[in-house]
Order: structure tokens, then C-alpha cells, then sequence
């Protein structure tokens, strides 16, 4: 793994989504070449707020990239100080839900999904999340591998995180991303079609976006194709760079 504090063009800060920990974006970041740097970010803390500190702390100079949750975490961090950050790369991100209806049905049911996790040891909580439609595309040895990580979680913690930045706490952005200073590019996997229309949209709206569909992929395209998004990504960063 390539550290930071190496002479490098631009340093990559990966971005864990809600269960993950560092390691899961490691099959993308072992695979840049050596003059782009990373930090695979562990969280430590465990709200919204919180993690912005800690990527606002670490991420100062580098490109951005962000996977569900952490892509929602990434952009929102980038909105709020484009300044401080190279660029963004978003992975089957959002810019949230608009229809104010909407948003509150999905806050209520984060809260009675929090309130679930509360209650429950770590291995029935891993074993729901696993069985989602949204990761039904995914190998059993894919989901095998991201089990040891998923199992690492404290339920409360998580609890208290799907509070306070699940996509129903969160107000959407999409109005701000057309003020966006920053390269984006908004990747999302061909079979994950309402992340697809979102990146699309946000790479649309972003003045300096690019959308990259993926064939052969689903919600996880950099756990499905990991060398196709370390490609895109090192192009990416030649572009930020220049």
C-alpha cells in the first residue's frame, strides 16, 4: 500500500460505505500506480458530523472517493469546502431524495431499522444487510469477503449513523452540485439501475462532471470490477493533476 507523505501528483483519500472498513477499497487502491498515494480511511467516529471532521482531517489536498454512504459523506464534505479537496469520484452515490414526502418515509423507516440494531448482536444485523436486493448480484465469495468487516461494527454505532446520515436525514444537494468548483466523476454499475440515473444526473448538473457506467456490476462495481475502476480512477487523477 502506497502512504501518504510520499512525493506524489495527487493522493487518493478512500472513503468506506456503512458497514465497511477500511480494507474494502483496498482491491482499487493497491492497484493505482505508485505516484498516486492512499489513505484507506477507518472511521472512528460514527455521525454525520463526525465523519466529515474526519475526512475534512485527512482528505486536505487529495482526491476524494466515496462508496454509498461514503460517497454521500465525499460530495457533502466537497460542497461544503471544494477548496480543500483535488476532486471527487462518487460509487453508487446519491445526491439525496428530493420529494420531501419521501424522505420522511425513509427517515421513519431508519429509525425503526436503528432502533432494530440497537437490540440485535452484530451477526443478525450482518446477515440482514447481506440478504438485501440491493447486493443480490453479488458472488457468495464477494459477500464471504466483506463479512469479517461487516461483523467488525459496534450495533449502536451503527445505529447512531444510519440516524444521522441515512439518505432520509440527509436534505438533498442537488441544487448545490451546479456550484460544484471540482472535477467529479460519478461511477455506478449498469445493474444498479436508480444509482445509475443518479450518477448520470450528478455528472449532468456538476460543471466539471463525467458519468462512467459499468457494465457487468451492480451497487459495488469497484468490489465487482475492481481493475476497471482503478483504471478510471488513475485517469481521473491525471486530469486532476494537470
Amino acid at each position: 500500500m502506497r502512504l501518504t507523505g510520499m512525493i506524489s501528483l495527487t493522493m487518493v483519500l478512500f472513503v468506506p460505505g456503512f458497514m465497511q472498513r477500511q480494507d474494502a477499497w483496498r482491491p482499487v487502491a493497491e492497484l493505482l500506480p505508485e505516484r498516486y498515494p492512499s489513505t484507506l480511511l477507518d472511521h472512528r467516529k460514527h455521525t454525520f458530523e463526525g465523519r466529515l471532521g474526519e475526512i475534512a482531517e485527512a482528505g486536505e489536498g487529495a482526491v476524494l472517493a466515496g462508496y454509498s454512504l461514503g460517497g454521500r459523506l465525499a460530495l457533502r464534505a466537497a460542497l461544503r469546502n471544494p477548496a480543500r479537496y483535488a476532486g471527487l469520484v462518487t460509487v453508487g452515490a446519491t445526491a439525496g431524495i428530493e420529494d420531501a414526502a419521501e424522505r420522511r418515509a425513509r427517515a421513519q423507516a431508519d429509525e425503526k431499522l436503528a432502533g432494530w440494531m440497537e437490540r440485535s448482536p452484530i451477526e443478525g444485523i450482518v446477515g440482514v444487510w447481506e440478504r438485501q436486493p440491493l447486493f443480490a448480484d453479488q458472488s457468495d465469495a464477494l459477500v464471504e469477503q466483506q463479512r469479517a468487516g461487516r461483523l467488525s461494527n459496534e450495533p449502536r454505532e451503527l445505529a447512531s449513523l444510519l440516524r444521522t446520515a441515512g439518505q432520509g436525514a440527509l436534505e438533498p444537494v442537488w441544487d448545490e452540485l451546479p456550484r460544484l468548483d471540482l472535477p467529479l466523476l460519478a461511477i455506478a454499475g449498469a445493474r444498479d439501475e436508480p444509482y445509475s440515473a443518479a450518477a448520470r444526473r450528478m455528472a449532468e448538473l456538476a460543471p466539471r462532471g463525467r458519468f462512467q457506467l459499468l457494465e457487468e456490476a451492480g451497487h459495488a462495481p469497484q468490489l465487482q470490477r475492481p481493475q476497471t475502476v482503478a483504471r478510471l480512477l488513475t485517469d481521473f487523477l491525471g486530469r486532476c493533476s494537470n
